[in-house]
């Protein structure tokens, strides 16, 4: 079994759940009292949510690649980072190690064509819906259209990661809203919608809702776990 190396901490709200689900599903393939074999290099989120709202992506960049460094070599066989938003410089932290980066828009990606699906909404961070970093990759790389909601949207969205999401604060009154604004994303033509923040699947359940929800948590946790399994 290799080695996975979380990037951790972005919340580590979040991180916990990649713990959980990376262990539980290599327990379910292998048996007995297998587990998984990972490190996590958990960040300070608070200096990384300074940076992010300071648009300062170089730095972000530096500090990821450390983490990423450290994880290789203290002997990781592959690197995750635990967020949507952070692989705004996901290039950058692949480029400056050997092994492996599992990229969560690429699992997420090989998820929506499996479902036979061409056209998504995103929710995610404002980083993450607006700029180019990940919405450019699904469509040149895997032929995805991506719809995002609405501005006034958008800022509801961003606003409840930061000030409860991370802060492991799950309110009711914010899953209705986010409910709301999927299903306005359906209207406006989303075959399913992507959970681009790995902090809205806390909140935000598939059995609440008939479209097709995209827990890019589940399914990047899971493209480690099985990428570690390999021979």
């Amino acid at each position: 079994m290799k080695t996975i190396g979380l990037i951790g901490g972005m919340s580590w709200e979040s991180t916990v759940e990649y713990y959980r689900i990376i262990n539980h599903h290599i327990n379910r393939r292998v048996g007995k009292l297998h587990s998984g074999k990972i490190i996590i290099y958990s960040m300070d989120f608070q200096v990384i949510d300074e940076l992010q709202h300071r648009n300062q992506w170089e730095k972000l960049a530096l500090m990821m690649v450390d983490a990423a460094k450290c994880l290789e070599n203290a002997g990781a066989d592959l690197v995750a980072i635990c967020t949507n938003t952070m692989h705004r410089v996901a290039d950058e932290v692949e480029n400056n190690i050997k092994i492996p980066l599992v990229h969560i828009a690429d699992s997420t990606a090989r998820v929506i064509l499996d479902k036979g699906f061409d056209r998504v909404g995103l929710l995610g961070t404002k980083f993450t819906m607006t700029q180019d970093f990940y919405k450019k990759r699904l469509n040149q790389l895997f032929g995805i259209e991506v719809i995002i909601p609405e501005k006034e949207d958008m800022t509801f969205v961003h606003r409840v990661i930061y000030d409860e999401l991370v802060r492991g604060q799950l309110k009711d009154a914010s899953r209705q809203r986010f409910n709301e604004i999927i299903k306005k994303l359906a209207g406006n033509g989303a075959q399913g919608v992507i959970l681009g923040c790995t902090e809205i699947p806390l909140l935000v359940k598939q059995e609440e809702m008939k479209k097709i929800l995209f827990n890019t948590t589940q399914i990047h946790a899971l493209a480690a776990a099985e990428l570690a399994l390999l021979p």
